[in-house]
């Protein structure tokens, strides 16, 4: 037999597991890495209609900035540091990225599916 507070508590943990929008985990990490003024991978595949954080560590001797135009996002990432990109859900598509500063080397994409 469940005493009154484990009842409560019990009916507390149902509620907020069946209640969408009420707690949820963290969002998934995709991790970039910059490196030879390049992208590693440069491509990656997340699921469509979930927001994830883009971890990107650059491990140049110069800052970079990652910048996506399709997804309106831009930030530098200083030389030998880590940054946290929160990106909202994606709808299903091809999402392209650049390392401004070596457009011509540094480029990718996000697949969402």
């Amino acid at each position: 037999m469940l005493r009154s507070g484990s009842l409560l508590t019990l009916a507390a943990a149902v509620t907020l597991v069946a209640w969408p929008g009420v707690v949820r985990g963290a969002d998934p990490e995709v991790v970039l890495t910059i490196e030879k003024n390049r992208f590693q991978p440069e491509e990656v595949k997340v699921k469509a209609g979930v927001p994830f954080v883009l971890v990107v560590s650059n491990k140049d001797g110069a800052p970079e900035e990652f910048e996506s135009k399709d997804l309106r996002l831009e930030k530098v990432v200083p030389a030998g540091k880590t940054v946290r990109i929160r990106v909202p859900a994606l709808k299903a598509g091809a999402y392209r990225f650049v390392g401004e500063y070596h457009e011509a080397t540094a480029k990718g994409r996000i697949l969402a599916e």
